[in-house]
């Protein structure tokens, strides 16, 4: 389990902001699991989900910079929640899958040029002699915008899209697994990345570009 413990160049719970954060959301008395699903749950809503953070620069995703942007895509939170969960001695590591979205914008599928996103990141944690899968990617709010339920996280169980939403429409399809890693398998994810997505980051400025702004419009909500 070493592995699944040490600090990484993006797993880097060593780092001070990390640690404080872990530390003001987790409690020495109580167990692992308790720890685990208190963590999920500030990474998750504590996190804003933005899938246009990023960036070709590879230290932005370091569990560090992430906490000090307080955004980041599926990736990048999964990153953050695998730091705080090393920082108290919680075994974790991360998974990725190929998916079909439909928690989407029109905005961002246009630039995209289509609605799968690759390598989505999620949480892989060693709870109770055994392995559970947590999913940080969508903070509560961006929920309430869509008119989703939130993605809930007991510790016990793993916690993966579904399949529909509460009404009975298209959310979630898994479509391809890449494995569990100890650290952020970067230049992969970057390749693949650029090559599904070539126009992705031409001649636009993603931090003027508002994902739950954009939602709340398109279905004529106010952002939560």
């Amino acid at each position: 389990m070493q592995d699944y413990l040490s600090p990484t160049y993006f797993i880097d719970w060593d780092h001070p902001g990390v640690k404080a954060f872990a530390r003001d959301h987790s409690d020495k008395a109580a167990s692992f699991v308790e720890n685990a699903v208190s963590l999920y749950y500030a990474v998750r809503d504590g996190i804003r989900y933005n899938p246009y953070a990023v960036s070709p620069d590879r230290a932005t995703m370091k569990a560090s910079a992430v906490l000090s942007l307080q955004e980041g895509y599926c990736v990048a939170k999964a990153v953050l929640l695998a730091a705080c969960l090393r920082g108290v001695g919680i075994p974790a590591r991360l998974g990725f899958a190929d998916v079909k979205n439909h928690l989407t914008t029109g905005r961002l599928r246009e630039r995209m040029g289509t609605d799968i996103f690759v390598w989505h990141g999620y949480t892989d944690i060693f709870l109770e002699d055994q392995w559970v899968k947590a999913t940080p990617a969508f903070n509560l709010s961006l929920c309430e915008t869509f008119g989703v339920k939130p993605l809930e996280f007991d510790g016990k169980s793993d916690s993966v899209f579904h399949p529909l939403d509460v009404n009975g429409n298209r959310h979630m399809e898994y479509i391809r697994d890449h494995g569990r890693f100890a650290d952020l398998p970067w230049e992969t994810i970057t390749a693949d990345f650029l090559a599904t997505y070539p126009h992705f980051l031409d001649g636009m400025d993603l931090k003027s570009e508002d994902f739950t702004a954009q939602a709340a419009k398109e279905l004529g909500r106010k952002p939560v």
